[in-house]
């Protein structure tokens, strides 16, 4: 078995019939393949419906209550056999002939590749805002970090992923070394139900999730370098307001909220600094847990 196919899916009783209806049709030229459908905890008809299709390259695999995407992509990567992971949306918005393209970068070098989304859609902008951002943040040179992804099954090993965080398997395994490839990909209509993300403030919380990778991947690495600096730079520019409020009181008047001021620079340079220890200790216990064999 070389590729496993995993396919999270929540409430999607409708589309379970056409997704292996096309899986079947791609299986005729693809013998090297298996799908898991790991049913995430629907409360409709998807796990029987999925459970009763007997094919030799179907799994299904069900969690007792909704867990997220990024679980369900970890479960069914601990039964998956094949060597290389790719992840479909049951909503059958790409196109099973899409994933060869995806496997052919990874034979040619590449650890993961992910798809560049060709066609129109209706978050188009909001996903235009958020790739923007991503880019930016993590220097990707790719345009799309969340569509269809294949990569070998060595970087779930490797990577950090808490919840919701499978938007984030570009950048983290970037981050871990891996070589990142992108290849164009067909978007099609959702068939049947909504979707699972419509939240009214997606973009501030897309937002706040990418600055909660990206403080991992650089604060957390030398806290004491970014919240020591920050702390040491507060109590200096402190001591030197001091030091004119001196100046002031012995030559002038003086200036209270000056003197408020240097209290506040230093208090918060203390908390800083502080904060840096802190953070420094529980990136020592981290790294000594990330070393510890499993």
């Amino acid at each position: 078995m070389k590729v496993s196919v995993i396919v999270p899916a929540y409430n999607e009783e409708e589309n379970i019939p056409f997704l292996v209806e096309e899986f079947d049709r791609f299986f005729k030229e693809h013998k090297d393949y298996e799908v898991i459908v790991v049913d995430d905890g629907s409360n409709d008809g998807t796990f029987d419906i999925a459970n009763n299709y007997k094919r030799p390259y179907l799994k299904v695999i069900q969690h007792k209550r909704n867990l997220g995407k990024t679980q369900a992509i970890i479960s069914g990567a601990t039964h998956a056999q094949g060597s290389i992971i790719v992840v479909f949306d049951a909503d059958l918005q790409y196109d099973p002939q899409d994933i060869p393209k995806l496997i052919e970068l990874i034979d040619q070098g590449a650890d993961i590749t992910t798809g560049w989304k060709q066609g129109k859609y209706e978050k188009k902008f909001v996903s235009n805002i958020y790739n923007c951002w991503a880019r930016q943040l993590f220097k990707l040179e790719i345009h799309d970090m969340n569509a269809i992804k294949a990569f070998k099954k060595e970087v779930l090993k490797v990577i950090p992923l808490r919840k919701d965080w499978h938007r984030y398997i570009v950048p983290l395994a970037k981050d871990a070394g891996f070589k990142i490839a992108e290849a164009k990909v067909n978007l099609r209509p959702r068939k049947y139900g909504q979707p699972k993300y419509q939240q009214k403030f997606r973009i501030l919380i897309g937002f706040f999730d990418l600055l909660a990778v990206k403080f991992q991947l650089t604060f957390m690495q030398k806290p004491l370098l970014y919240f020591g600096t920050i702390g040491l730079g507060s109590v200096a520019c402190g001591i030197i307001a001091g030091i004119i409020s001196i100046i002031l009181r012995l030559f002038g008047h003086g200036f209270r909220p000056l003197l408020y001021l240097v209290i506040l620079l230093i208090i918060s340079g203390i908390l800083f600094f502080s904060l840096a220890l802190i953070c420094e200790s529980i990136r020592a216990i981290l790294d000594r847990l990330e070393k510890r064999e499993p």
